[in-house]
């Protein structure tokens, strides 16, 4: 029987689009075409503690009355610690990364990550109160998916799934899906599109992603 785990407040939005958020949320979160590696002690209850830590973490942000920059400099460090950022910055890069030297890769990740965080933690304020209830999780092939639903005000409840891997080394989210969308490959639509614009560029990529979100 799949363990659960207790109602986890999240953020309700004065926006009627409610993937928006979400999109926001996460990937934050979101992850990699490149699955990770194959799970080791990877348990259920582990990757549902994962959801549920992350959401409380920033639950807290959005209810500490800081400003939006240092919201943002707290949500990036959210998402260094909960989404494998290297293997979703890999992912949403595409065959690109596979030529990329070692120091551009370091340069675009790092880059991705404070392009994520900007992005998403501007929109924090559009959303409070709401409640996301993780329901359980179940494995799937060399990692877990974690179900949620999201129940935000005015709204119809909805389907919100994590999945999460330890492949890296410990549990982390590498992609996240709403009503059946990828933020990963939104994301990387996203940054395709960027690298077209600066014509396969790694330096011009990087540039851009430095002053987006």
């Amino acid at each position: 029987m799949i363990p659960m785990v207790r109602p986890m407040t999240i953020l309700t939005r004065n926006n009627p689009n409610r993937r928006g958020f979400l999109a926001a949320g996460a990937a934050a979160l979101a992850a990699s075409a490149l699955l990770p590696g194959a799970a080791r002690a990877l348990t259920g209850s582990q990757a549902e503690q994962l959801v549920t830590s992350a959401v409380d973490r920033i639950n807290t942000v959005i209810s500490s009355g800081k400003s939006e920059s240092a919201m943002i400099a707290d949500f990036q460090q959210i998402l260094n610690q909960y989404a494998d950022v290297n293997i979703i910055a890999r992912s949403c890069l595409g065959a690109s990364a596979r030529t990329a030297s070692a120091a551009e890769m370091a340069a675009y990740t790092k880059a991705f990550s404070g392009y994520l965080a900007r992005k998403y933690g501007k929109r924090f304020r559009e959303f409070i109160g709401g409640e996301i209830t993780v329901k359980g999780s179940r494995q799937v092939k060399t990692w877990y998916e974690v179900s949620s639903t999201a129940d935000l005000s005015g709204q119809s409840p909805f389907e919100v799934r994590f999945l999460v891997s330890d492949g890296s080394g410990k549990p982390l989210f590498f992609d996240l899906f709403i009503e059946g969308i990828s933020l990963r490959l939104t994301e990387r639509d996203e940054i395709g599109a960027m690298l077209d614009q600066n014509r396969g560029s790694m330096a011009g990529l990087t540039a851009a992603l430095q002053k987006a979100g």
